[in-house]
């Protein structure tokens, strides 16, 4: 079958799509807030939405885009979603939804695609943007995660470091793979050094796949239904991408980027991208064949190394799943603004049955101490 042209179209119907449906049966399912509410009485609903309303947020997936950005990824159509709002709309959902601080970071996949000086320059304009506009217009409510020249590594590592030192960006953010290689590629080195050099996180945010990974694995779907987009869908916010994060971290564990690199911090979002899931799996079958390969036991690397986000998935069978295994000190809250509501993700949250302790440490408390920063 012959792909879909502008695949970023689906990416944006279909994530739309989906939290439109999540948003009418309400958040979650299993043991979520709205089927706690479907058999509580008056006073239990109302104690629900009552809990932690002092709760302050810090949003750590937060995307924005730029009207340059969206043409030259041919996603102009994408202009209705809030992309490019950084002003009243955007605070104003902040408010309504409780969220102190979003952390902005650009819309995949930014410019890690572009090659060269443009590339270098476009990266360098998107950064000064974030610096100029929302966090100077709005001083305390927006903080960002670099966008990196990723065709050029050494670049890329320069411009960690000048935004860093010079405009107080906290870290910097991927997106999947980089032409066709993940980053444990050694011409990444450069970046995974000065990150940790600079005691900042990189963020791995899904992708598009490449061409041949999508046609191997994505295409031939029901040709009558190719308007529909399925096999984009399925690519991307539907199953793929969240695939291909996982692999891009066991990969690194696995090439020995922790062994080289012990003090770099590593961020993915969307409730681990399935990682909970597996974990035991892979935990028990990588121990194997990883024991006389890498310097410690195979699982140590999430707990030494990783960082999760909650970002649009708000379901409480998931969340406890992840802290099944990972500790709540490595949780933080996200929302995937503006592809999921911000109310929709606090009040979830609020509702989620912990310990007052444990829903700061995720709602802003980890962010503030990864980050070194404050509501």
């Amino acid at each position: 079958m012959k792909r879909i042209e502008n695949p970023q179209k689906s990416l944006a119907m279909g994530r739309r799509s989906f939290l439109g449906g999540a948003a009418a049966l309400g958040v979650g399912a299993g043991l979520s807030a709205p089927a706690i509410i479907s058999s509580a009485s008056a006073k239990e609903i109302s104690d629900i939405y009552l809990r932690d309303q002092d709760l302050p947020f810090i949003g750590t997936e937060e995307t924005f885009s730029t009207y340059e950005l969206m043409e030259r990824n041919d996603r102009l159509f994408l202009e209705g979603t809030g992309l490019a709002e950084l002003g009243p709309r955007r605070i104003g959902a902040m408010d309504e939804a409780g969220i102190n601080v979003q952390i902005l970071s650009a819309h995949t996949p930014g410019v890690q695609n572009i090659p060269g000086q443009e590339g270098i320059d476009f990266a360098y304009r998107l950064n000064r943007l974030i610096v100029e506009g929302p966090m100077a217009t709005y001083p305390g409510r927006f903080q960002g995660f670099a966008t990196l020249p990723l065709q050029s590594p050494e670049a890329s590592a320069d411009e960690l470091e000048r935004t860093v030192r010079e405009d107080g960006l906290l870290g910097a953010l991927t997106n999947g793979i980089i032409g066709k290689k993940f980053l444990d590629h050694p011409d990444f080195e450069p970046v995974l050094a000065r990150a940790e050099a600079l005691d900042v996180p990189i963020y791995i945010h899904p992708g598009i796949p490449p061409d041949e990974v999508f046609q191997i694995y994505y295409s031939n779907m029901r040709p009558e239904y190719q308007a529909e987009f399925q096999d984009q869908v399925l690519s991307i916010s539907a199953y793929g991408w969240h695939q291909e994060v996982v692999t891009q971290c066991l990969r690194m564990i696995t090439s020995g980027v922790f062994d080289r690199h012990p003090r770099l911090q590593i961020i993915i979002g969307h409730m681990g991208e399935g990682l909970p899931f597996f974990y035991e799996r892979i935990v028990e079958k990588m121990s194997e064949v990883t024991e006389r390969t890498l310097d410690k036991p195979f699982e140590q690397y999430f707990h030494d190394n990783f960082w999760f986000t909650t970002s649009a998935f708000p379901q409480d069978e998931l969340l406890h799943l992840l802290l099944k295994y990972i500790s709540v000190d490595r949780v933080m809250f996200a929302t995937d603004y503006p592809f999921a509501d911000m109310k929709q993700q606090t009040d979830w949250f609020r509702a989620v049955d912990l310990p007052r302790e444990d829903k700061e440490k995720i709602a802003f408390r980890n962010a503030e101490k990864l980050f070194g920063m404050k509501v």
